[in-house]
């Protein structure tokens, strides 16, 4: 389980201009389900799922994962489980590389290398050989029907083409959960429902998925296991929707 408990994230705090863009939040996830967290721009759905996948600390509150083996290595044997907030950097970062694939609502793909290259870069600081990782980012290439771009420079992409290539790149070291930040945002609807049924995919293949969203093709999906709604950086309803 991925368990927060009284998560508060606030800026220039202690000066006039301090802003709390996440207020006190104690929320239980499943690592395996598709939850989906809907709000408004500005309720703090992004900068909740940013702490929950190691990129962000809270100013207060904890965050624990209980039961996800991929993402403790430096665990000790028999603990239940391992709280992120207080962790150093260089074990938030291995936690971060082997636990959470990241989808960004601008996509973030370096421009200037091919789709192939993209795919690999959150590989290289693994240690893994570039060999084994190469294989694999074509693997994720063929699954995702874009093998046939792998040598193409991403800025020469469609919208759609670029949202395949951020999800192969997003699995590159087999995490466990999958964290995407208003992902259709800049997709038509019949590729919002394609993303969906990707989602579905990952699902079926044991992985879990994190969406921050306030499209209703992805909140209104028939996909989700769980529900979070957040207004001004709370959580105002939280629920299963199976």
């Amino acid at each position: 389980m991925i368990e927060l408990s009284g998560i508060t994230k606030s800026f220039n705090s202690g000066q006039s201009n301090q802003f709390t863009a996440v207020d006190n939040v104690t929320l239980t996830i499943n690592p395996r389900d598709i939850t989906v967290f809907k709000g408004p721009s500005g309720s703090g759905k992004t900068s909740l799922l940013t702490m929950i996948g190691c990129m962000a600390r809270p100013t207060s509150g904890r965050i624990f994962l209980r039961g996800i083996a991929a993402a403790v290595p430096f665990q000790q044997e028999g603990a239940e489980a391992v709280e992120i907030t207080s962790l150093p950097e260089r074990f938030l970062n291995e936690i971060r590389r082997s636990t959470f694939g990241f989808i960004f609502q601008q996509f973030n793909l370096i421009k200037g290398i091919s789709v192939l290259e993209n795919v690999m870069l959150p590989a290289y600081p693994t240690g893994e050989s570039r060999k084994e990782f190469r294989d694999r980012a074509g693997q994720l290439l063929e699954q995702f029907s874009i093998a046939r771009l792998a040598g193409q420079r991403v800025e020469l992409l469609s919208g759609g083409e670029l949202q395949r290539v951020a999800i192969a790149r997003a699995l590159i070291n087999n995490p466990a959960i999958i964290i995407a930040d208003e992902p259709t945002a800049h997709l038509d609807s019949k590729l919002s429902h394609e993303f969906m049924e990707i989602v579905g995919r990952l699902k079926d293949e044991g992985k879990g998925v994190l969406i921050a969203s306030h499209d209703p093709i992805v909140f209104d999906s028939p996909l989700l296991d769980s529900l979070v709604e957040m207004r001004d950086g709370a959580v105002v309803n939280s629920r299963s929707c199976r």
